[in-house]
């Protein structure tokens, strides 16, 4: 695999989603899509792992829906932005996977609202078209560091193939706290 391949691009920076610690040993990086089952079993595990490593763990958020397989969850990353502009993506993040079985335009308002997004300012977000910019830039950012799926995960800037499985995967992320 060559290094463009396995390497966080860009780096984490000031425009992402970013829970934990800001000097935590450990940055984990996801690309996810709100509608991939997958995704969803891999939200578990993550919320499992912060409470583990509370304050050594910093989790990263990007968005990566793969529309042609999902079709609500370009909307649903679109909601998420929008909801991001008002300083509570992370409470409609947790919604999206928390309701994942029911996406819909009026379910994702509903969201946005139980998030504690102003309703009118959530729509005239999604009008002003820079939450999908900024899933597109998510998007761009997954094809140049080799995602080539969800969820894809990078420790450290590096991407990480192993097991996201809960024990396995705590493991490995305790094991960078020990060098």
């Amino acid at each position: 695999m060559s290094n463009e391949d396995s390497e966080l691009s860009p780096p984490v920076g000031a425009d992402d989603h970013v829970s934990g610690n800001a000097a935590a040993p450990i940055t984990l990086v996801e690309y996810g899509d709100y509608q991939c089952p997958y995704c969803a079993m891999a939200y578990a595990v993550v919320k499992e792992l912060q409470r583990e490593l509370g304050d050594s763990l910093r989790l990263v958020f990007r968005n990566m829906p793969l529309a042609n397989v999902h079709p609500h969850a370009e909307a649903a990353a679109e909601a998420a932005e929008a909801v991001a502009e008002q300083g509570r993506f992370w409470e409609m993040h947790d919604l999206l996977y928390e309701n994942q079985r029911d996406l819909g335009d009026a379910a994702l308002a509903r969201y946005a609202t139980q998030a504690g997004a102003d309703e009118t300012a959530f729509s005239a977000a999604l009008q002003g078209g820079a939450p999908r910019a900024r899933v597109q830039r998510d998007l761009e950012s997954a094809l140049r560091s080799g995602a080539n799926g969800t969820p894809t995960f990078f420790i450290n800037g590096e991407r990480y193939d192993g097991s996201w499985q809960l024990e396995p995967f705590l493991e490995n992320l305790r094991s960078l706290l020990d060098d």
